[in-house]
């Protein structure tokens, strides 16, 4: 069958219109995904955050709850949209990020410390006890209570480079001079005793959970989880002398009289009121983006965190960002390019 020159040139035309069409899908697709990665402390959070999102937007945004330390390495290397950790990058992390950094506080929340006990219900610890079993100073439970069993203290921290270790080990330095010296704020510390490691705060959980004679500490949410016959949360002595548990009511309380600083970070090591371990969490998001639509994603994104998003925290046992401080950083987001 032959073809005249106008019908040939009405098909070519045809399939130009549909293939342009095509690829514009492409390029929709590809803007309306997303990619972060790093702390699990707010993975909880962040999981209904962007599955609520994408219902509302229908875009996707992927989290890989790697750990504090592998998110801000992540996005040092550019591999992800946005980084997550609940410790501020340290000056020479802030060196290596090209691209700049805003910090976009999200959440506060809890650090729960989990035991595992037969037949003990309800723990109690003090501030120097609390410091001094995560220093190998204090190794069996009668030590702590001589109502506790003669059995070893078997001491579960985090296998990777951690927020949740990072705020747990900041209050710990905080109260005691001793852990301080010994151990020290960090991420990764080096404990200088032998313990048992888990990875991510479910892995701490589970290893507690199997573990006679265990201690350890997670975000409250896995805490909560978790509990069962085989592991407790313990109370913990505050800086007024209350033994409190890691209930949204007292870490709300802790986090009341939280003062901001200029780049949204705080200090919340060892609050007066409330519960004692609390800390914050954040997305971590270059200043500057090469996509122009992918900054638009990012800040689209960060706008409904910091106003609908809000809304989301207590219901999954979050502290909420103060209205006032989410106007300031909504100002900061704004100034992405």
């Amino acid at each position: 069958m032959l073809f005249s020159t106008a019908t040939i040139n009405r098909v070519c035309a045809a399939s130009i219109v549909s293939v342009t069409v095509v690829i514009g899908s492409v390029g929709q697709a590809v803007a309306q995904s997303l990619s972060g990665a790093g702390a699990t402390f707010p993975a909880p959070l962040y999981q209904r955050y962007f599955s609520d999102y994408k219902n509302s937007t229908g875009t996707t945004v992927n989290y890989n709850a790697v750990g504090s330390g592998a998110g801000i390495r992540q996005f040092i290397a550019g591999t992800v949209d946005f980084g997550a950790s609940d410790v501020a990058p340290s000056a020479s992390e802030k060196s290596q990020m090209k691209s700049g950094l805003t910090l976009v506080p999200t959440a506060g929340g809890a650090v729960a410390v989990v035991y595992n006990i037969a037949g003990v219900n309800n723990l109690q610890l003090s501030r120097a006890n609390l410091a001094k079993i995560f220093s190998g100073e204090i190794t069996k439970w009668n030590q702590v209570d001589s109502k506790l069993p003669n059995k070893p203290i078997k001491v579960v921290v985090r296998a990777d480079g951690s927020g949740t270790t990072e705020i747990f080990t900041s209050h710990l330095s905080a109260i005691s001079g001793g852990f301080k010296s010994k151990v020290g704020a960090s991420k990764e510390p080096n404990w200088g005793f032998t313990v048992l490691k888990g990875p991510k705060n479910d892995g701490v959980a589970a290893l507690v959970k199997q573990t006679d004679g265990a201690i350890g500490y997670v975000q409250d949410t896995y805490a909560r989880k978790n509990e069962g016959p085989t592991m407790r949360t313990a109370k913990i002595q505050n800086k007024a002398g209350r033994y409190v548990e890691p209930s949204l009511a007292e870490a709300n309380k802790a986090m009341a009289g939280v003062a901001f600083n200029s780049d949204f970070t705080a200090d919340v090591n060892d609050p007066r009121e409330g519960y004692p371990i609390v800390g914050l969490t954040w997305l971590l998001v270059p200043t500057r983006y090469n996509d122009a639509k992918k900054a638009a994603e990012v800040k689209k994104l960060l706008r409904w965190i910091l106003t609908t998003g809000q809304g989301i925290n207590n219901q999954l046992e979050y502290t909420r960002i103060p209205e006032s401080v989410t106007k300031k950083v909504l100002a900061a987001v704004d100034k992405i390019k």
